[in-house]
C-alpha cells in the first residue's frame, strides 16, 4: 500500500465536495443563488469609456479659488473684483489702488499661486497657479473621479461593476445588468456642483438678458414646469457671482415628497455648513436665495427668517427617479473635473443569454470530443483522464465562485483552452508511461517512472502559461483579464488533477496488483 494513500484520498474527496458546494445553485439553507458572477457580455449591461476634462477641472479649481480670494480680501475690508484669466491665472482688480500693499499681505497665505505681475497705480494684481499645483490637481482629478463614480454606482445598486483607470485621463465603467443607459450616464456624468447664491432683486433679469448683467452679477437659467400641462419654460435669474455656500459642506441628502405630492431633495449640512448657512440666511432675510446645480437654478425661495437647523430643500419639478439620482450625487460628492462619454456599448440580456448558450454548447462539444478520443486511444487510462478533466472543470468553476471572479465570453474561451491543456498534460504522462513499459519495466515501475520523468516537462509548460496569464491580467482590459483569470485557474487545477488525482487513481487501480502484466494504456 503506497504511503499516505488515505491522506491523499481524503484531500481529493475534500476538493470534490468543496467544489460541488461552491458551484451548487442553492446555498446550505436551500436558497437559490448565482455561484459565478456573469460579465457584461453574458448578462447584458452598459460599457462606457469616460474622458476626464483636465483643463476644465483646472478652470473649476480657479473659479473656486477666485471666490476664496474675494472672501479673504473682503474680510480685510478690501473691495475687489476677482476673475479667472485663461486656464491658469487669476486677475484681481482692487476698488482702491491704495490698498495694493494690504491686499498683497492678505493674499500671502494662498501659497498655491505665484505673483505674475503687480500694478500698484492701477490696483491690479495678477496671480498664476504654480506648475506643481497644476500637476498635482490634474493627477487627482481622475482618482477623485474614480472614487465618486464608484460611490454613485454602489448607491445606484449595480452588482459587480467594473470601474478602473485607463491611460492618463480615461475611466472605464462596466455596469452588468443595467438596461437604462440614459439614466446611468446621467447619474455617472453629472458634475453636481451645488452652489447657493443671492438673487439680485435690485435689477430686472429680462433687461439684463438684453443689455448684459452689471459687474458682480451673472445670468443663470432655471426651468419652470406647469403642473397641469407639464410644459417646461426657461426662466432667467439675475444672481450675484459671490458664492455663499457650496455642496462641499453637505453631510446627507434624501428624497422627500411635498404635501402636493411633488418629490424634492432634503439637504442636511455638516457643522461648518450649518453655521455658514445660518449666517447667510440671517444677513439676507427677505431676499431670494438661488439654489444652483451645475449652473442651473433649481429653485429660488425667499428667506423668511434665519435657518439655524442646517437644512435646505431643492425642488424643481423632479420625477422621483430624478430626485433619487440627485440625492445620490449630492451624498457622494461632486466631480472636480467634468467627464464626457467617449465610447458607449449596450448589450441586451437576450444577446447575453445567446452568448451563454453558444458558450455552453461549444464547451460541451469540445469536452465530448476530447472524452471520446481519450477513451478510444488510451482505453482505461483515457477514462481516468476523463475523470480528471471533469474534476478540473469543477475546480475551475468553484475557484471562480470562491474568488468572486466574473465570467465573460473570453473567459469561456479560456475554459475551452483549459480543457485542451489539461488533456495535453495527461497525454505527456501517458506517453512517458508507454515508453517505460515498452522498455520492459513492470507495470508499477513504468507508472512510477512515467510520472516522475514527465513531471519536469509538465511543470515547465504550466509555469510558462501561468506567467503569460499574469502578463495578460496585468496589462489587459476587462475581457482580456477575464480570459487570463480562467486560464490561470484552469492551469493550476490541471496541475492538481493530472499530477495528484490521476496518480492517485493509478495507485488504486494498478499498484495493489503484484502479478499484473498488462497496462490498459
Amino acid at each position: 500500500m503506497p504511503r499516505y494513500l488515505w491522506l491523499r484520498i481524503g484531500i481529493v474527496l475534500a476538493v470534490i465536495v468543496g467544489s460541488l458546494v461552491l458551484i451548487s445553485p442553492r446555498d446550505w439553507r436551500g436558497q437559490p443563488r448565482q455561484p459565478i458572477n456573469l460579465g457584461l457580455d453574458l448578462q447584458g449591461g452598459i460599457h462606457l469609456v469616460l474622458g476626464v476634462d483636465l483643463e476644465k477641472g483646472i478652470e473649476n479649481v480657479l473659479d473656486r479659488m477666485a471666490g476664496d480670494l474675494r472672501q479673504a480680501l473682503q474680510k480685510k475690508g478690501i473691495g475687489a473684483q476677482v476673475t479667472r484669466q485663461g486656464h491658469t491665472g487669476v486677475t484681481i482688480q482692487l476698488s482702491s489702488p491704495q490698498a495694493t500693499q494690504e491686499a498683497q499681505q492678505a493674499l500671502a497665505s494662498f501659497v498655491e499661486f505665484d505673483t505674475k505681475s503687480t500694478d500698484p497705480a492701477a490696483g491690479r494684481i495678477e496671480l498664476a497657479l504654480k506648475e506643481k499645483v497644476i500637476t498635482e490637481r490634474r493627477n487627482s482629478f481622475v482618482d477623485q473621479g474614480l472614487k465618486v463614480i464608484r460611490n454613485r454606482v454602489d448607491q445606484f445598486g449595480v452588482a459587480e461593476p467594473t470601474i478602473q483607470k485607463q491611460g492618463e485621463n480615461r475611466i472605464l465603467v462596466q455596469l452588468p445588468g443595467v438596461q437604462d443607459p440614459v439614466r446611468a450616464k446621467a447619474l455617472i456624468g453629472k458634475t453636481a456642483v451645488l452652489e447657493f447664491k443671492l438673487v439680485d432683486d435690485q435689477a430686472d433679469a429680462a433687461r439684463a438678458v438684453q443689455e448684459g448683467p452689471a459687474p458682480g452679477d451673472e445670468i443663470l437659467y432655471g426651468r419652470r414646469v406647469d403642473r397641469n400641462t407639464k410644459a417646461e419654460t426657461r426662466v432667467p435669474y439675475l444672481v450675484k457671482k459671490e458664492i455663499l455656500l457650496t455642496g462641499d459642506v453637505i453631510s446627507d441628502a434624501t428624497v422627500r415628497v411635498s404635501e402636493v405630492g411633488e418629490p424634492y431633495v432634503s439637504v442636511l449640512f455638516d457643522s461648518v455648513g450649518a453655521r455658514l448657512f445660518g449666517e447667510a440666511t440671517e444677513k439676507n432675510v427677505g431676499k431670494a436665495l438661488a439654489i444652483v446645480l451645475d449652473g442651473n437654478v433649481h429653485s429660488a425661495p425667499v428667506i423668511r427668517e434665519r435657518i439655524p437647523s442646517g437644512q435646505a430643500q431643492i425642488s424643481g419639478g423632479f420625477t422621483f427617479e430624478e430626485a433619487s439620482d440627485l440625492a445620490i450625487v449630492l451624498r457622494t460628492g461632486a466631480l472636480q473635473a467634468p467627464v464626457q462619454v467617449l465610447e458607449e456599448r449596450t448589450v441586451g440580456p437576450s444577446l447575453g443569454a445567446d452568448s451563454i448558450r453558444k458558450g455552453v454548447i461549444s464547451t460541451a462539444a469540445g469536452a465530448l470530443a476530447v472524452f471520446i478520443f481519450m477513451l478510444i486511444y488510451y482505453r482505461l487510462s483515457g477514462a481516468i483522464a476523463d475523470l480528471a478533466l471533469l474534476l478540473n472543470l469543477a475546480i475551475l468553476l468553484a475557484a471562480m465562485a470562491w474568488f468572486q471572479a466574473t465570467l465573460t465570453l473570453p473567459g469561456i474561451a479560456g475554459i475551452v483552452l483549459t480543457i485542451g491543456m489539461a488533456v495535453d498534460t495527461n497525454i505527456l504522462i501517458f506517453e512517458r508511461i508507454r515508453e517505460e513499459f515498452r522498455l520492459g519495466k513492470t507495470v508499477r515501475s513504468a507508472i512510477d517512472a512515467g510520472f516522475q520523468r514527465a513531471f519536469t516537462t509538465v511543470i515547465d509548460t504550466h509555469v510558462t502559461v501561468v506567467v503569460s496569464g499574469i502578463i495578460l491580467y496585468q496589462f489587459g482590459t476587462g475581457p482580456v483579464k477575464g480570459f487570463a483569470v480562467t486560464l490561470m485557474i484552469g492551469i493550476v487545477a490541471s496541475l492538481f488533477t493530472a499530477v495528484f488525482f490521476t496518480r492517485l487513481i493509478f495507485d488504486l487501480v494498478y499498484k495493489g496488483r503484484r502479478r499484473l502484466q498488462t497496462l490498459s494504456i
